[in-house]
C-alpha cells in the first residue's frame, strides 16, 4: 500500500485534486481514509479505479434528480477512472424495497428490457460511453444454483436485515415482508463481489444496500469497496425529493422549452445546489457564483436563466438552448405569444356538431395526459383560448382555424380544422 510520504509532490497534488472533486456535493464517504488510499494507489500505479453504479430499470425516464449520481460518475471518468454501470435486469424483476411501505410489484422481463433500452439512450447524454463498462447483472445472478443462493443468504443475519428502516417499520406495523425482498440487497451486494468494484455510488436512501456490498466483498475475500452517498435533490417545490409522481421534476428528455421554463421555477435558495449537483460547473466558478449570489453581485434571475440554458444545452444542444431562451424571453418576459406555435389538426370526427368539450380538446392535443389532468389545469386557472381564461369544466367550444390554446405558462397549440 502506497504511503503519503513516498509520493512525489506532483502525485500528492493530484491526489488532493481528485479528492476535492470527489468530495463535491457528497453527503457521506464510508470510509473516507480508505478512499484516499485507493486514490493514492491509482495515482502511483496509473491503474484506474473501478467505480460502480447499479440502476434498476423500474421507470424508463430520467429526471434531473436522477442525474446527480450520474454527474458524480462523469467526474470519476474525467479523473481517469473506469465506470461499471450495471443495468439490474435481474434485480429489477424484484424491485428495490427501499422506502416502500409494501411489497413492490415485480416487473416482467419485457418491462425490464424496454426500460433498460430507454435508460441507455439517456445516460450517455451525461456519461462518456467509451469510459463506461455496461453490464447486466443477470450475467452472474442467473447462473447461481440454489446452493449458491443458500450460501449467499448465510452471509447475513435476519437481525442485520431488520436494521433497514423500511423493513423495521413494516414489521412493527404488521405489514407483510416477503422473503424475496431480503434478497434485493444481497444481490446488489453480490454485484460488487462479481465485479470487484473499488467504489460504489448511490443516494443516501441506498446506504444499507451500498454497505451490503462491503460486507459481502469481505465475506468472499474481495478487497472492500468505498461507498459514496450523494444527496437527494429537492424538486421544483423546494421541499420534496424530485419525483414524477409529485410533478416537481424536470425530465431530461422533455422538450427544450419545457426544460427551460421549469428550470426558471427553481427556488432561488436551491439554485447553487442545482449547479453543484446537476451540472459540470467547475469548483472555482461554483464558488464565485455562490459568493455573487450571497453578496448580490449576481442577480438570481440571471443565474437561473444561465442554469436553464445549461440544462437545455446539456440534453438538446446549443441551438435548442438558444431557441428555448429566446422563447422564454418572448413569451414570459415580454408577455407575447411565441411565433412558432405547433399546429394541431382537429378532425371532423373529433367534433360533435361542430363543437368539442374543453377537456376532450386538451387531451386530443396532448396538452394534458388525461381527463383528470385536464380538469385540474382548468380548475387551477391555467387554460386559455385566444388569451381568454376557461373556468367551466363542461365548456363546449366551437373552434376556428388559428385559435390558440394555452395550458399553463409553457404549452401552446394552434387549431387547424381538418
Amino acid at each position: 500500500m502506497a504511503k503519503w510520504e513516498d509520493l512525489t509532490n506532483e502525485q500528492q497534488r493530484e491526489v488532493e485534486r481528485q479528492l476535492a472533486w470527489i468530495r463535491r456535493g457528497v453527503v457521506e464517504i464510508v470510509p473516507e481514509d480508505e478512499l484516499k488510499y485507493k486514490i493514492m494507489g491509482s495515482v502511483v500505479s496509473g491503474k484506474p479505479l473501478k467505480v460502480k453504479l447499479g440502476l434498476d430499470p423500474s421507470a424508463p425516464d430520467i429526471h434531473i434528480g436522477h442525474t446527480v449520481v450520474l454527474h458524480k460518475l462523469r467526474q470519476f471518468q474525467e479523473l481517469g477512472h473506469q465506470v461499471q454501470l450495471i443495468i439490474g435486469d435481474f434485480t429489477g424483476r424484484i424491485g428495490d424495497p427501499t422506502g416502500k411501505s409494501e411489497t413492490r410489484k415485480q416487473l416482467t422481463e419485457e418491462d425490464v428490457k424496454r426500460n433498460a433500452e430507454t435508460y441507455q439512450k439517456q445516460i450517455y447524454k451525461i456519461l462518456d460511453a467509451e469510459k463506461t463498462q455496461l453490464y447486466y447483472n443477470s450475467e452472474w445472478l442467473s447462473p447461481l444454483t440454489f446452493a449458491d443462493v443458500v450460501g449467499l443468504s448465510a452471509k447475513v443475519t435476519v437481525a442485520r436485515m431488520m436494521e433497514r428502516d423500511d423493513f423495521s417499520k413494516r414489521y412493527t406495523t404488521g405489514q407483510a415482508i416477503h422473503i424475496h425482498e431480503f434478497f434485493y440487497p444481497l444481490m446488489q451486494g453480490y454485484d460488487s463481489v462479481a465485479l470487484k468494484s473499488d467504489i460504489e455510488l448511490g443516494g443516501t436512501d441506498q446506504k444499507f444496500n451500498l454497505l451490503m456490498g462491503r460486507t459481502l466483498q469481505k465475506e468472499y475475500g474481495v478487497d472492500t469497496q468505498v461507498t459514496i452517498m450523494t444527496p437527494l435533490l429537492e424538486g421544483l417545490d423546494g421541499v420534496n425529493k424530485m419525483s414524477k409522481s409529485l410533478g416537481n421534476y424536470i425530465g431530461i428528455d422533455e422538450e427544450p422549452t419545457q426544460i427551460y421554463g421549469k428550470a426558471m421555477s427553481i427556488p432561488d435558495s436551491l439554485m447553487a445546489k442545482y449547479y453543484e449537483l446537476a451540472t459540470s460547473m467547475s469548483n472555482e466558478d461554483l464558488k464565485q457564483l455562490q459568493e455573487g449570489l450571497s453578496t448580490g453581485a449576481v442577480h438570481p434571475r440571471d443565474a437561473k436563466m444561465q442554469l436553464a440554458r445549461t440544462f437545455v444545452n446539456m440534453y438538446h444542444g446549443e441551438q435548442a438552448a438558444n431557441e428555448a431562451q429566446q422563447h422564454f424571453v418572448t413569451v414570459f418576459q415580454q408577455r407575447a405569444l411565441p411565433d412558432d406555435i405547433e399546429e394541431f389538426v382537429l378532425s371532423q370526427e373529433e367534433l360533435e356538431g361542430g363543437v368539442i368539450g374543453i377537456v376532450k380538446l386538451l387531451v386530443v392535443f396532448k396538452l394534458a395526459a388525461s381527463n383528470s389532468e385536464a380538469r385540474r389545469s382548468i380548475q387551477q386557472g391555467g387554460v386559455k383560448i385566444n388569451e381568454q381564461k376557461i373556468e367551466d369544466l363542461n365548456a363546449e367550444l366551437t373552434p376556428q382555424d388559428g385559435d390558440i390554446v394555452q395550458v399553463g405558462k409553457r404549452k401552446f397549440a394552434k387549431i387547424k380544422l381538418g
